[in-house]
């Protein structure tokens, strides 16, 4: 094999002007390995991007796993269940969980002199982990949410989205509207706005203090709407669910009401739905790029094959086997296949770090939920596509090199 080897690398190396067919064709087959290869890649980053930014804004939302009143899992309407420092450090000794913290959501409406607008007044406690919501905050300040009475529970934070339907902006104070049995008026002081983008969930949530939502709706001070659980591990959330499922699952708390729990996953089904589609995509572009670079690679073959007939006839001559000229051939064609990943991966990568640094391609936030395309890298992804990319290349080259025992070298040197 070191024989074939060298015999390639001397064939690879020529610079001879007088072969005008054979370069270009190998060029032409080198940049379109390079060309599918980028593609391939930034494809990929671009998918694993996307579905990363927006999985990660619907966990920022609703966590993990949410354990709730089994009515307003199928009911809709939020109703209360005990969560306890003790039901809580229950939740939070269970395998596979990192972080609990209450919330309470309260239906109501915000209204200024010139508009109205449909909210969901999320409460949370000081356990709240604002580590999202300070990340997205484009103005003011995250207010310090309580359990109980304090000096901010009329502070509120809401989204960008609503605070330019209803002309507000930080330090303004604004009506909410909370109706039951009757209807409940509130003045709140914008303390923050955040934007994350995307709709569904900038549309609704406006959050505020925990006592203050369970005021609204006259609950205990030991009743909630839910509990947010955060695992350790997104990768094992269906197998955590399942434990959780076993502790919580239609278990009573001490006014009656029975506990029930669902996954992010379970509660926004159509927009994980949706973001597994995406895959599809990815499975298209793959196909059709290494569609693309083994086409260009068999042209280039059978090109330089065709102009070498002189050679094959003069290395048979002097003993060389059709076996053994085939793998010249084919280690030929290996070292343009790599010089085409070489060039590709500085291409994919090299764009890549350009978007994932400077942002310069911008989307619109209003249909993709993003501002710029979000890229994430997969080293074990680059590292897999380059060597799928090599072996069907190379494997769908065997076929073409077989034009190699078709070169006799008695006819060669007698048309010569």
């Amino acid at each position: 094999m070191r024989f074939e080897l060298s015999i390639a690398r001397r064939l690879f190396g020529e610079r001879d002007d007088a072969r005008r067919i054979s370069r270009p064709a190998v060029r032409i087959a080198m940049w379109g390995v390079a060309v599918g290869l980028a593609v391939m890649l930034l494809s990929v980053f671009i998918v694993i991007g996307f579905k990363n930014e927006i999985r990660d804004k619907a966990m920022g939302f609703a966590s993990h796993i949410q354990v709730q009143n089994v009515q307003t899992l199928f009911g809709g309407e939020s109703a209360p269940v005990v969560v306890d420092k003790l039901f809580m450090h229950h939740l939070s000794r269970l395998p596979g969980i990192a972080h609990v913290q209450r919330y309470a959501d309260k239906a109501g409406m915000l209204k200024t002199d010139d508009a109205f607008k449909g909210i969901v007044l999320r409460g949370v406690a000081e356990e709240y982990d604002t580590t999202f919501l300070a990340s997205h905050l484009v103005a003011g300040s995250v207010p310090h949410f309580a359990a109980s009475a304090s000096d901010n529970d009329n502070d509120i934070l809401l989204s960008a989205r609503t605070a330019r339907e209803l002309g507000l902006e930080v330090g303004a104070r604004v009506y909410a509207y909370f109706f039951a049995e009757q209807v409940k008026a509130r003045r709140f002081r914008v303390a923050g706005i955040y934007e994350t983008h995307l709709r569904d969930f900038d549309d609704a949530f406006v959050f505020a203090s925990l006592h203050t939502a369970q005021q609204l709706s006259d609950w205990e001070a030991d009743q909630c709407s839910g509990a947010e659980l955060k695992v350790t591990d997104v990768d094992l959330l269906d197998e955590t669910a399942a434990s959780v499922v076993a502790a919580v699952n239609r278990r009573e708390d001490a006014y009656g009401e029975i506990y029930s729990s669902a996954t992010v996953r379970e509660l926004y089904p159509s927009l994980f739905s949706w973001l597994a589609l995406l895959d599809t995509n990815v499975y298209v572009i793959l196909i059709l790029m290494i569609g693309i670079s083994i086409f260009t690679m068999t042209s280039g073959l059978l090109i330089i094959i065709l102009e070498r007939t002189n050679f094959i006839a003069v290395m048979k001559s002097l003993g060389a086997t059709d076996m053994q000229l085939r793998r010249v051939f084919l280690s030929f064609a290996a070292l343009i296949i790599l010089r085409g990943l070489l060039i590709g991966n500085v291409l994919g990568l090299g764009l890549t770090f350009v978007q994932q640094h400077f942002g310069l391609i911008h989307l619109d936030p209003d249909t993709y939920y993003v501002d710029t395309v979000p890229l994430t890298i997969s080293w074990p992804l680059v590292i897999a596509i380059n060597v799928v990319t090599l072996v069907l290349s190379v494997l769908m080259l065997i076929v073409p090199s077989h034009l190699v025992a078709r070169v006799h070298p008695a006819r060669v040197m007698r048309f010569e």
